[in-house]
This record gives structure tokens, sequence and C-alpha cells, in this order.
């Protein structure tokens, strides 16, 4: 027999009443309720404490200075905007450190409020070595020397929005150079009031196949020159200055900070031989590419313009190669025919009685079939250089030219006294018919 204290009922487990089960559960909920009303306040609270008014905060080195030049419309008495971006300033290499103004702007009336007119900032406070470095160079000379339109720190890097090179949006970040550089050497108007010389060069530079390079972000964007990678940074001096980067004695080892296996071509060439015995008349990398108007060598105005450039030495070949078939058909505008360097090479130019030249007489058969490949040793004994002008050269071309110059003459002297003659019986003839002449007796 079942007592009715001791049976288990269905879903009561234990034997717990109705009772009991009510009350945990509302203790449960209960408890859940004062979690999320505590996690609720705690939001609350977070959230206000985020939102407490600015002044609450520790003021700024440069509060002061930024209730007046925080005002985009602040000017001096002259008219000058004296405004600061205090915004595009937190976010300069200065700003981020925190460096309050007078750490620039060293001036002693600075610290009165309101101040009159202060001297510019002076950099070599933090940049000693820079400001040394730029006093030697042609900007900092040309300062000194009273030219006011020659660029300072802040033409290059800017004022209250400088930041580092390796920053994109920086003025002297490698993409930008160009851009920074041509404010000055790209400008017209600054080009003719400084006389600059090359005149354009930024407009030249980026028309050249290192500007077309970053322009056009090319693969080759990060490895081609800027304008620092030539002429430097900090050490910007004239082509005449002998320690210049970019000074005839020194271009060639500058050029070879990227094209290092020309140099080595180029320096047991004929040319480089030269120049290493201190002839610097001989031609290097600028005589024959230029400086900011380089092109690629595969382009037709080079190819047809570097026999002009060869010419400027070499002033006598250049006219007897002019008067053979490949110099009048290249005088044309034909590419595909043998210029200067398609014989005698580019960087490895040799004379003729060097066994390596292209044009010795061990080379000079496989030369000439790299476009006629059925030349053979007859063909290649001709004299490519033939001057007509020279008895010394060849006296047969040297006698047939000068025949043939008295047979012109001679022809024409004939024929056209021959028609002078005829032209004068001409008109008596038609004075006769015309009844013009006097009576005969």
């Amino acid at each position: 027999m079942k007592s009715p204290a001791c049976a288990l009922r269905p879903g009561n487990p234990g034997g717990r009443s109705d009772a009991a089960t009510s009350e945990a559960r509302e203790t449960m909920i209960a408890t859940r309720l004062r979690a999320f009303l505590f996690c609720a306040l705690l939001a609350l609270s977070l959230g206000a404490a985020a939102q407490q008014p600015a002044k609450d905060a520790a003021p700024g080195p440069n509060d002061g200075c930024l209730m007046c030049h925080g005002d985009a419309g602040a000017k001096a008495a002259s008219g000058k905007s004296v405004a600061v971006d205090a915004k595009q300033f937190a976010t300069s290499v200065h700003g981020s450190m925190s460096l309050p103004c007078a750490a620039c702007h060293t001036d002693p009336g600075f610290g009165q409020m309101p101040h009159g007119a202060v001297k510019p900032a002076q950099c070599d406070s933090c940049h000693d070595k820079a400001v040394k470095d730029y006093a030697t160079t042609v900007h900092g000379k040309a300062r000194s020397g009273g030219n006011h339109v020659a660029a300072t720190c802040a033409s290059c890097h800017g004022a209250h929005d400088i930041r580092k090179s390796s920053d994109p949006a920086s003025r002297t970040h490698r993409a930008n150079l160009e851009a920074t550089c041509a404010a000055c050497h790209g400008n017209e108007a600054i080009i003719k009031q400084a006389n600059l010389p090359g005149g354009n060069v930024a407009g030249m530079f980026h028309d050249s196949v290192h500007g077309q390079a970053m322009a056009n972000k090319t693969a080759a964007k990060d490895a081609v020159p800027t304008c620092t990678g030539c002429h430097g940074a900090h050490d910007i001096r004239a082509k005449s200055d002998p320690e210049s980067r970019v000074s005839r004695a020194n271009s060639p080892a500058m050029c070879a900070t990227c094209h290092a296996n020309v140099k080595a071509e180029w320096e047991q060439s004929q040319h480089g031989k030269l120049r290493q015995a201190n002839v610097l008349q001989a031609p290097g990398c600028i005589d024959c590419h230029s400086t900011h108007q380089i092109a690629r060598h595969s382009d037709d105005k080079f190819a047809l313009g570097v026999i002009d450039k060869c010419g400027s030495c070499h002033a006598d070949f250049a006219g007897t190669y002019r008067d053979t078939f490949h110099g009048q058909v290249t005088q044309l505008g034909f590419v595909q025919i043998a210029t200067c360097s398609s014989c005698h090479g580019a960087h490895q130019v040799l004379p003729k009685d060097n066994p390596l030249s292209k044009v010795s007489a061990q080379n000079r058969l496989a030369t000439c079939q790299t476009c006629h490949p059925k030349a053979n040793a007859n063909f290649v004994s001709f004299d490519p250089h033939a001057n007509k002008h020279s008895r010394e050269r060849g006296q047969l071309l040297f006698f047939t030219n000068k025949f043939m110059e008295i047979l012109l003459l001679g022809v024409f002297a004939f024929f056209g006294l021959h028609t002078a003659l005829w032209f004068f019986r001409s008109l008596k003839a038609m004075r006769e018919r015309r009844g013009d002449a006097p009576p005969r007796s």
C-alpha cells in the first residue's frame, strides 16, 4: 500500500512542492534583473564620462596660441595670413610630439600676447646639422647672397604640416618630390625671376623615362631616381661645384648608384679610360643621355638623335657618315638603319685596333652581318667614313669628287651661258617680229 506523503509525482523530482519551484524561479528572475540593471547603469556612467566637456582635459601646450592663430581668418597687420590649422598641425611630426610653438619660434617678443611681428622659425635649434649643410648648398648660398626666391626649409618641408619623408602625405616623400621641386623649378615666373639654370627642368623630368615611370606608377616607380636621388637633399650643389653629385667628374658615379653594370662597361671603353686619365672632356652619361630629358634608348627620337650627340665631339666622322647611304636615310627619319652605336657600340666603344672592338678587323664582318646577313669579306672592305675632301684618305675618291665638281660647274656654266645668249637672241627676234627694229638700209 502506497503512502501519499511519500509518493513521487511526475515532473516534481525529489518530491519538491509546487510552491518551492515557483519561489526558485522568482529568485532566478530577480537575480538576472539586478544584473541587467547593473550593466545598464555601468554603461551609462561610462558614456557620461566619455562625453565630459573638453575643458576638463589637461590644456595643450599650444592652446594659448591657437586662441588667435586657430582662427582661419587670422591675419597680421600686413594682411598676411597667420592662421594655423590645429588639426593639420596635430597630425604633423611636431604636433605628434606635442612640441610647443615656442620650440621653433624663439623670438623674445613671441611670449607676449598679443605679440608683434616675430622672426621665422629657427630650425637649427633641433636640426643643426641639416641647417649647416643647407648653408653650403646652392639654395643656402643664394639666400645669403640676397636671393630671397631661393628655397628654404619650409619651401620643401612645409611649416605647420611637416611630416616624415616616409609618410606618403609628406612633401618630401619620393612620390611627391617632383611636385615639391616643381613649385620653383616648374614655375615659369620664379624661373625667370631667379634666373634658374636649365629652365623648366621639372617639366623635362616629368617627360623623361624616370618621370614617366613615377607618373604612370609602373613596376619601377619605387626604384627610379627622383630629384634628391641625383641632387641630394640637404647637400644640393651647383653642377660647377667639384663636390656636387652632378658635377661633370662625379656624374658617372652618381648614375652608377642605379646603373652599376653599365658604368662597369663604360669604364672599359675608350671614353671611360680617358675619364680615368682625368680627361674630363671625354663623354660621360649626361653627354649622350642628357640630364632631365633622359629617354628610352629604344625611342626613335633618341636613336636618331644619338648621331648628333656623337657628332658634337666627332664632327668630322659625323659629316662623312651623313654622306653615306646610312646617313642620308636616317636624316629622312628612318630608324631601321645603322647609326653610330649600331657599329661602334654604346657603352663599350673601343678603338678599331682593339681586338674587342666591334669594328676591329676580327669583328667587322660579324657587326655588318647583324643587318646584312649575306655580307662577306669583300663587302666589309669599304671605308664607312670615306672623306671625299681628303686626298690622304683616298686618292681615287678625292679625284673622282674633284672631276664631278668640275664637270658639274662646267655643265652649269656652259648651259647657263648658252641659255643667256639664247634669251637675248629670242628678245631680238621678238622685236623684229613686232616691227620695232629700225628699217634696214
